[in-house]
């Protein structure tokens, strides 16, 4: 028995390659494809990406025609370099460094050469193509911005590196994908599906119909329309205020937590992004170190949450039972700490209950509030612990994973025995709510 089990292994084992070789060779040629580049062309048919509109059903970015010039190291041939410098405005040292590039890159695949052409530059170099063996134009399509506004919530579209073609076997080399805001959060959605058609090509290099009669070529699929929560008006609304300074604007939707507004200032024109400056461009945004207009502070800045903390504070005393409604304190237009230090206060002063501490928003109420809280334990270091945790509780400091690849999780500390407001980049309302950008869906 034991004589026979090795034989027997052996045996399977062997079928079982040989199935399996029979079935790679024979049955399914798809595989075919990759050991006959020097055959067979790929091209790729871009669809536009999907567009997007406002909650109102306001189109806010559509598409436009962009060539990209693709090269094929291998397939170049001698050509008059000035001219075709000339007619693409670049310089000699531009186009040698973009051929070594492309070679190093793969001499028998295409490359990107020069990317975005628009129209006009498009037609100039069409009609002397024929003159420039190894470049062809790729069709495809560039944001076309609708509005001036909301840079920071559409994101842009740029080129894929080698990490993300290495990555994901869906990109190739110059193809786009969305960068930052919804671009990049609903990538998958926005860019639809590229379509791949196989040509055959003769010993001369020329092309002699399609592979296998198109039996494995694909259609492209224009990307999913996205309907924003934003509200146009009121997003470019909130940037006309902003002008000239320095911050970031949320305004909430409190029933259902759908942002409506996400402004972050100095701001710019998402248009700046877009075409062949997009590069130069967006190295002027990121090295400006003053303004920094690509920093979203709607999202990342750290501010103050100012006077709605102070309903917190009063959530926290009520669930220790330390208040009610009806607990009374003066306020002498200010509140004074220990050690002679004073706090001013801007109601107009007296005694105080709950309701009209927090219409008229009274520090000296909710600094003795936060003092009872504290003194409800006899060890106070245990006593602002608890207190901490309550305040966590409302999502104080946490990245709450609303539809934006930004954000960061707060970190503080909390100083003793006074504790200073919290701080939170978006404000209250991100506290209560899963914020939200996308109101319809795909």
């Amino acid at each position: 028995m034991r004589k026979a089990l090795l034989p027997t292994m052996v045996i399977i084992t062997a079928c079982l390659l040989m199935i399996r070789l029979f079935y790679l060779q024979i049955i399914d040629d798809s595989l075919r494809l990759k050991s006959e580049n020097n055959a067979i062309k790929i091209k790729y048919d871009y669809p536009e990406r999907g567009y997007v509109y406002d909650r109102y059903g306001k189109l806010l970015i559509a598409n436009q025609p962009s060539y990209d010039i693709m090269v094929v190291p291998k397939d170049v041939k001698e050509l008059d370099t000035t001219e075709f410098c000339s007619l693409l405005d670049i310089t000699k040292d531009f186009f040698i460094k973009k051929m070594i590039k492309a070679r190093t890159y793969s001499p028998m695949l295409p490359s990107v050469f020069l990317s975005q052409l628009n129209k006009i530059e498009y037609a100039a170099f069409q009609e002397k193509i024929r003159k420039f063996n190894g470049f062809y134009v790729q069709k495809r399509s560039l944001r076309d911005y609708q509005v001036d506004y909301g840079a920071n919530v559409f994101g842009f579209i740029t080129q894929v590196n080698e990490n993300v073609v290495k990555k994901n076997s869906y990109y190739v080399g110059g193809d786009l994908i969305g960068k930052q805001g919804i671009e990049e959060s609903y990538e998958t959605y926005l860019r639809g599906q590229k379509g791949v058609k196989y040509v055959l090509k003769d010993k001369f290099n020329r092309e002699i119909g399609s592979y296998k009669e198109g039996k494995y070529d694909t259609i492209s699929k224009q990307g999913d329309d996205l309907t924003l929560t934003i509200d146009g008006d009121l997003q470019k609304y909130g940037e006309e205020l902003m002008v000239n300074k320095w911050g970031g604007i949320v305004a909430i939707e409190p029933k259902t937590g759908e942002i409506l507004a996400l402004v972050s200032a100095p701001d710019f024109d998402p248009a700046l992004l877009v075409g062949r400056r997009r590069s130069k461009n967006y190295t002027l945004l990121h090295n400006d170190s003053i303004a920094k207009p690509l920093y979203d502070r709607g999202l990342l800045a750290e501010y103050p949450p100012g006077s709605p903390f102070k309903i917190l504070t009063a959530l926290v005393a009520l669930q220790e039972g330390v208040i009610d409604e009806n607990t009374t304190f003066y306020c002498n237009h200010g509140f004074s700490f220990a050690r002679g230090r004073f706090m001013k206060c801007h109601c107009h002063g007296g005694a105080m209950q709950l309701h009209n501490g927090i219409y008229e928003s009274c520090n000296t109420y909710f600094s003795n509030v936060y003092i009872k809280t504290i003194n409800k334990y006899n060890n106070h270091s245990y006593a602002v612990d608890k207190w901490s945790n309550h305040i966590k509780s409302f999502g104080l400091g946490k990245f709450m994973g609303y539809d934006l690849p930004i954000g960061k999780k707060v970190k503080y500390q909390l100083p003793k025995p006074i504790i200073r407001y919290m701080q939170d980049g978006i404000g209250m309302g991100k506290l209560l709510f899963q914020m939200q950008l996308v109101k319809v869906k795909y």
